[in-house]
C-alpha cells in the first residue's frame, strides 16, 4: 500500500508538471518559441486565486474565484504578447527566450511584493477530504488534479487537430509570412495562444496550491516542466503529459528507494538519456518546412 500511495502522489505531481508542460507545448506549436516564464505564470495564477479566495485578502467563494483567476491569467498572457512580444515579431527565438527568462524574474518579484515570500496555501472547500478505495486513501485534491489534467489534454488535442483556429496556429508556427499571405491573422493567433497558455498555467497553479503551500520560488517548477516537455517531445500534447507523469513518478520512487539526493537529479538524468537516444522526445514529431 505504501508503494501505491507513492505512485498516486507521484501521478498527481506529474500531472501538475504535465499541465505546465502543456503551456510550453501550446506556445511552441503556435510560435516555435519557448516560454521560460511558464512556471512563473503557474505561480502567479495560484497567487491570483489565493488573492481572490483566502479570507485575509478578498475572501470570495472558491468556485467563483477559480474562473476569475483563469480569466485574469488568460488576459495577462494575451496582453503580454500584445504589449511586448508583438513588437519582437520576426526577431530571433533567442531574443524571446531571454525576454521570457527576464519576465520570470519580474513575476517572482511582483508576487513576493504583492502577496508574500512565505509559503501560502489556497483555501479550498475540499481541503483535507479523502476518497477511500480499498486500502488506499486518495486526497480529493489529487483526484481532481488527475481528472482535470486528462480532460485538458483531450480538449487541446482536439482543438489543435479538429478546429480551424488550432490548424491556423500550427500553420503560423510553420511559416509566419506564408500564413500571413494566406489570410491568417498571425499576430492575433499568437496573442490567443499566449492567452490560452496563461489559462492553462492558472489551472495548474490552482491545483498545485490546493495540494500544498506555494511561494514565489514555486515558479522554478517550470524547469522540471520544460524537461517534461522535452522528454515527451516538443509539439506533442500527449507527450507533455507523459513527460510530466514520468518525472512525477521517478521523483518519489527515487527518493524512497534511491540514495539521498538522487530524486533531485533523476528527472534531468532521464532527460539526458532521451536527448542522447531520441533527441526529438518520446513522441517525436518531425515536420518539414517548405521554403
Amino acid at each position: 500500500m505504501d508503494f501505491l500511495q507513492l505512485i498516486i502522489s507521484g501521478l498527481a505531481n506529474g500531472c501538475v508538471y504535465g499541465l505546465i508542460a502543456l503551456g510550453f507545448v501550446l506556445i511552441y506549436k503556435a510560435t516555435e518559441a519557448v516560454n521560460f516564464a511558464q512556471g512563473d505564470f503557474m505561480m502567479l495564477g495560484a497567487f491570483v486565486c489565493i488573492g481572490f479566495t483566502n479570507h485575509e485578502y478578498m475572501g470570495l467563494d472558491f468556485w467563483l474565484a477559480v474562473p476569475l483567476s483563469i480569466l485574469v491569467m488568460g488576459a495577462f498572457g494575451y496582453l503580454f504578447n500584445w504589449g511586448i512580444l508583438r513588437h519582437m515579431f520576426g526577431q530571433s527565438q533567442t531574443s524571446i527566450v531571454i525576454l521570457t527568462i527576464a519576465m520570470g524574474f519580474i513575476i517572482r518579484f511582483f508576487a513576493g511584493a504583492t502577496w508574500s515570500h512565505e509559503p501560502t496555501s489556497l483555501e479550498t472547500p475540499y481541503a483535507g477530504q479523502d476518497v477511500r478505495a480499498g486500502g488506499l486513501v486518495l486526497g480529493v485534491d489529487e483526484v481532481l488534479i488527475v481528472a482535470v489534467t486528462a480532460i485538458l489534454t483531450l480538449v487541446f488535442y482536439l482543438f489543435f487537430s479538429r478546429t480551424k483556429v488550432g490548424l491556423a496556429m500550427q500553420a503560423a508556427s510553420q511559416n509566419q509570412l506564408a500564413a500571413y499571405y494566406m489570410g491568417i491573422p498571425v499576430k492575433r493567433v499568437h496573442s490567443l495562444v499566449w492567452g490560452l497558455s496563461g489559462m492553462v498555467a492558472a489551472v495548474a497553479g490552482i491545483l498545485f496550491a490546493s495540494k500544498g503551500a506555494i511561494d514565489p520560488s514555486t515558479g522554478l517548477l517550470g524547469i522540471k516542466a520544460f524537461a517534461a516537455a522535452a522528454i515527451g517531445g516538443f509539439g506533442s500534447l500527449p507527450g507533455a503529459l507523459l513527460g510530466g507523469l514520468i518525472i512525477g513518478l521517478v521523483e518519489p520512487l527515487a527518493s524512497r528507494y534511491g540514495p539521498p539526493g538522487i530524486s533531485q537529479i533523476a528527472p534531468y538524468a532521464i532527460l539526458l538519456l532521451i536527448l542522447i537516444f531520441r533527441p526529438g522526445g518520446i513522441f517525436s514529431q518531425t515536420l518539414s518546412k517548405k521554403v
